[in-house]
């Protein structure tokens, strides 16, 4: 029995990985249809957000002897960026709030680099 692709993708069941799926798509779709300015100020936070992040963890604070601390200290930051956001979640999200995001994405990734170095 022959099934064309289109019956088979309106026969699909609405999951939440569907819908993760649907939503992450959009998400890049519209990151690319976005003019370049949207897109490097996007990549550019990022980036700040890893160099802030990893700058704070390793190099200023490394001499010091504190750096848990500074990790500490550091998901403590990301963490309350994350309840802020969620609180103040507006569906059309603005511009800042992008940035914002992507600086604590790029920060919280530096951590987690950092934490997988150490050993910890």
């Amino acid at each position: 029995m022959l099934v064309s692709s289109r019956t088979l993708l309106t026969t699909l069941q609405n999951t939440r990985l569907k819908r993760i799926q649907r939503r992450i798509a959009s998400e890049l779709l519209k990151f690319f249809s976005n003019n370049w300015r949207y897109r490097s100020l996007y990549l550019l936070s990022l980036l700040v957000g890893f160099y802030i992040g990893s700058s704070l963890t390793v190099y200023y604070l490394e001499g010091i002897g504190q750096r848990p601390l500074v990790s500490l200290l550091m998901v403590i930051i990301i963490e309350s960026l994350v309840r802020l956001r969620i609180r103040a979640s507006y569906r059309p999200r603005s511009i800042l709030w992008l940035l914002l995001d992507n600086l604590r994405i790029g920060a919280s990734y530096a951590v987690i680099l950092e934490a997988f170095k150490v050993g910890s």
